[in-house]
């Protein structure tokens, strides 16, 4: 008997991790509406306001959510939304078409020019020449009944259509900005009401648009800025990292959520999140360090400890060039270092192949006993792969003039990612960590 109560105990305690980490993983991931807002209140009020009048009162707008990337610009039209889809007038009505964005929107680059795009904004609309996923008819066809389906409406009794752009400088870059244009031109008149917002990071967006497109915006502009403190982003860390209250195990997700409370409490957390504060604000970096940390929870660990996110801020912060470098052999790695000494000599001015093999050659002369003397075509085969990893970059194209040993090179690593690379690479030879510690070349 009391082997099958344990059994349902962990089975129970199981299905309570897989549901913990299934509702963070989405909230990390997909930037759902959970949680307040921070320093963007604001804001969160003029958008708010600016959809209700397309939604209530039948007003068409467009406007630019202007901010450098993970200032919560979809977080923001999130929370409108899920505002605006809980009224009652707005909740049957509203149709929404999402181009080029992440949760239910498009991913990245799909909507690569305007005839894609447009395909897929009747595709969301299900108009009349849509059959199951597939839309018919040309770029000409399509847009003309587009327009004719928006503009033969009124305000009293047509749904109001909210168009968001996400990544929104790349259809600026559309051949003649067509579509951009013909939206921007419906949402002035005053028939059906619609509503165009674009999602960007580029300040400059403004100067990209053509004239006739640029006369037909509102000019209306929303910018954000990551302009909460720290004591708010420690609310934000509580907030994204607590278990809602229809969790369906309740008591454990009290403790759960007494634990959180008790992480944002702790000391060297804090120093932590303090040290991931000041060196970004994008809560993405936070969302990942958060996915770091759940994914070390198990049945036997069932709660997050301190050491689980110092562990995942190790991850975080760790170099990825760094870690290149310990993948390398020990014939890369001594080039690398023969740069670092180039480097060091010439004060950052570039080099070619050719020196940095007379400088190998000098270390070979010395060292001779702990490096093999390689040939000068295999040493270039080594050179080429640091190119390939792109731990070296050339300042110039390739020219038929200049031979490739003599094409001027710099290395793209700093001196503290070298030694730090070289203390954790794996039996690497005393005479070659001796040769990158010295400050002075074997000239």
């Amino acid at each position: 008997m009391s082997k099958r109560k344990s059994k349902e105990s962990s089975g129970t305690s199981g299905e309570c991790i897989s549901q913990v980490q299934k509702i963070l993983r989405e909230r990390f991931c997909h930037h759902y509406a959970a949680g307040k807002l921070f320093g963007v209140e604001h804001q969160y009020r003029h958008l708010l306001e600016l959809l209700k009048r397309t939604t209530v009162h039948g007003e068409s707008n467009s406007a630019l959510v202007i901010g450098p990337r993970g200032s919560g610009k979809t977080a923001l039209l999130n929370h409108v939304l899920k505002e605006l889809r809980e009224m009652k007038q707005v909740r049957e009505t509203l149709l929404e078409v999402h181009l080029n964005g992440k949760n239910r929107f498009l991913s990245g680059l799909l909507q690569t020019n305007d005839k894609v795009a447009l395909k897929e904004i009747t595709r969301q609309l299900q108009l009349e020449n849509v059959v199951g996923d597939k839309v018919f008819g040309s770029f000409a066809e399509n847009l003309a009944f587009l327009l004719e389906a928006l503009r033969k409406g009124d305000r009293a009794s047509s749904c109001p259509v909210l168009f968001v752009l996400d990544e929104f400088d790349l259809f600026v870059h559309h051949k003649n900005q067509t579509l951009l244009y013909n939206l921007f031109d419906v949402s002035q008149s005053a028939q059906t009401p619609m509503t165009v917002i674009g999602l960007t990071c580029r300040q400059d967006i403004l100067e990209l648009l053509e004239k006739r497109v640029k006369s037909r915006f509102s000019h209306r502009q929303i910018y954000l800025l990551n302009s909460f403190d720290f004591k708010q982003y420690l609310r934000i860390f509580k907030e994204q990292l607590s278990l809602p209250a229809e969790f369906p195990d309740e008591s454990f997700a009290q403790k759960w959520n007494n634990n959180v409370q008790h992480l944002s409490e702790d000391k060297t957390v804090q120093d932590m999140l303090q040290n991931l504060f000041h060196y970004t604000k994008d809560l993405r970096s936070l969302h990942l360090l958060l996915m770091l940390a759940v994914s070390n929870v198990t049945v036997h660990r069932p709660l997050i400890t301190a050491s689980d996110l110092h562990e995942a801020n190790k991850q975080y912060r760790t170099d990825s060039k760094a870690n290149i470098v310990h993948g390398l052999s020990v014939l890369e790695i001594c080039l690398v270092i023969a740069m670092k000494h180039l480097n060091d000599v010439y004060e950052g001015e570039p080099f070619n192949f050719q020196m940095v093999y007379n400088e190998f050659q000098k270390f070979i002369q010395r060292k001779a006993h702990c490096m093999y003397n390689f040939e000068k075509p295999v040493v270039m085969k080594a050179f080429e792969h640091l190119l390939q990893l792109e731990l070296v970059k050339p300042l110039e194209r390739p020219s038929v003039r200049v031979q490739r040993e003599y094409l001027l090179m710099k290395l793209l690593l700093d001196n503290n990612q070298i030694m730090e690379a070289l203390q954790a690479y794996p039996n690497c030879p005393t005479d070659v960590k001796q040769w990158a510690a010295s400050s002075l070349s074997w000239l």
